[in-house]
């Protein structure tokens, strides 16, 4: 089993090294989905050291992938504590922190909503171009209301700042503004003209391609959000970076009602990639599959995803709920 693999390997090499390779080992199987193989491996990991920031922080994750967000607040709260200049934890904790909020009653959505501005904004000051952080700060000013340091023109600072650090994050936000506007057309400039940007730079073409999707799936212009799918799932097959792109477009085509063929197709290239990701985790992924399979009567397959998905991450409480 992995888990006993790595911790044989305690006895061979210095704790250091081995502190390492067990935390490269979890963060493998963050990216591949396989939750409870990560957590065995983290557990262990922090019984040996638990003032490792890296091992906390990785939990944190985890936990979030599994949607057990009051835990991985807790343990990116942890992994802060540790190391308070990490941008990435920071931004973290604003991501479970968000999570929170949307879920909390009206007055600790409240404070939440401002602890989850707070990380995002230390996120982006003490790393000024991580662009995730910047897109995720940009987000919460478009959404949140002011009374909790939301703010168009505090988002138009933020798409100035992404611009600068990647271009085509930056489009896609401008476009995010404007659709907030209700300025459609200029939205789908925006997103066009990230399509326009080189394949060379931090984001992929396909990236750039389901984002003009989800913009025409929200439009209802069904046809148009069809062929940005399929040129997305074109561009997804040129740039190993691009898996979660396949996962993406099925997601949109699931929410559309459109295609469930299609949706089936990009979800099982997903699955079958080397290259996916915990920001679409494989039994995630399953088990939305699980749910295609389902209504178009592939039941057994149905079947067979979710015990996949369940095999992967066995507390996955959507995994567990899904009827088949």
């Amino acid at each position: 089993m992995r888990v006993a693999a790595v911790l044989l390997g305690a006895c061979l090499t210095a704790p250091s090294a081995f502190a390492d390779a067990s935390l490269a080992a979890a963060n493998a199987d963050l990216q591949a989905g396989k939750a409870d193989e990560a957590v065995a491996l983290l557990n262990e990991a922090l019984k040996s050291d638990p003032k490792n920031a890296e091992a906390n922080n990785l939990l944190c994750r985890v936990q979030y992938t599994l949607q057990q967000f009051d835990q991985a607040a807790a343990q990116c709260q942890k992994a802060i504590d540790l190391d308070p200049q990490n941008a990435r934890y920071h931004l973290w904790l604003g991501r479970a922190t968000g999570e929170r909020a949307s879920r909390a009653s009206f007055l600790s959505a409240f404070s939440l909503a401002k602890k989850t501005r707070q990380e995002f904004e230390t996120a982006v000051k003490l790393d000024p171009r991580d662009a995730e952080a910047l897109t995720d700060l940009g987000e919460f000013y478009i959404e949140a209301p002011g009374a909790v340091g939301g703010g168009m023109d505090k988002a138009e600072g933020a798409a100035k700042q992404l611009e600068t650090v990647d271009a085509v994050r930056g489009h896609v936000f401008r476009a995010e503004i404007a659709e907030k506007n209700k300025n459609l057309a200029v939205a789908e400039q925006e997103l066009k003209a990230a399509l326009a940007v080189p394949a060379s730079g931090p984001s992929h073409p396909a990236f750039a391609w389901m984002a003009l999707a989800s913009f025409y799936r929200r439009r209802e212009r069904w046809s148009d959000m069809e062929a940005a799918v399929k040129s997305g799932q074109a561009a997804a097959t040129h740039d190993r970076r691009s898996a979660v792109a396949l996962f993406n477009g099925a997601l949109i085509l699931t929410r559309a009602n459109r295609q469930p063929e299609l949706a089936i197709e990009l979800y099982q290239a997903y699955l079958a990639s080397p290259d996916k990701t915990e920001e679409a985790p494989a039994f995630d992924a399953m088990v939305r599959l699980a749910k295609l399979l389902s209504q178009t009567g592939d039941q057994a397959g149905a079947q067979r995803q979710r015990a996949a998905a369940l095999a992967l991450a066995h507390d996955y409480k959507p995994a567990q709920d899904t009827k088949t």
